[in-house]
């Protein structure tokens, strides 16, 4: 691959959203933005999903990201709750989608095992993969900015392929292959 690639990733939500912002240049991955929208300050769900889509814009004029990964909601007991996830997942998509951004989907499981080998894995682990992968030095004040990250990074690893088409059984193996991804 030559040029840059760049993806926003997106870990939807109504009282906070995650967002990260990856690069990639080759096989080098850089991390450009991380953070999150704290939604929890306004009672209007309405005025929250406004809020959304204007900062889904807002990044992706300043990125200009090729592709939009975000998190699919998961099934979950409670209705009302995941009715308002997938309210403001379809805000997210539909901001990218006004701007010609195309859209890609994954699980949280399958972001979870794209980044650390293991669907069940914690969010804390996934964290803690991502500040290794990426070198960030500051960490983040929410998990949920590393959920966004995940899922910019899940995007990547789905649609890269090693070149010799090896499959690796672990991070040790893939990073002995890969060592310009160490740091």
């Amino acid at each position: 691959m030559t040029g840059e690639r760049i993806i926003l990733g997106i870990d939807p939500g109504t009282t906070i959203m995650g967002y990260g912002v990856i690069s990639i240049t080759g096989n080098k991955i850089t991390m450009l933005a991380l953070g999150v929208l704290k939604l929890s300050k306004y009672d209007d769900h309405a005025l929250r999903l406004k809020i959304i889509f204007e900062r889904m814009i807002s990044l992706i004029e300043q990125y200009h990201p090729d592709e939009l990964s975000i998190e699919a909601p998961f099934f979950g007991k409670n209705v009302q709750s995941m009715l308002k996830l997938g309210r403001a997942q379809g805000v997210a998509i539909a901001a990218a989608l006004s701007r010609s951004v195309p859209i890609f989907e994954y699980s949280p499981r399958k972001i979870k095992q794209s980044i650390t080998g293991k669907g069940a894995a914690s969010k804390e682990q996934v964290a803690a993969m991502l500040v290794h992968l990426l070198q960030i030095t500051d960490t983040p004040d929410t998990l949920d900015a590393t959920d966004g990250l995940a899922a910019a990074v899940c995007h990547y690893f789905q649609n890269s392929r090693p070149e010799t088409g090896k499959k690796f059984s672990g991070w040790k193996s893939y990073l002995a292959a890969h060592p310009e991804r160490r740091g």
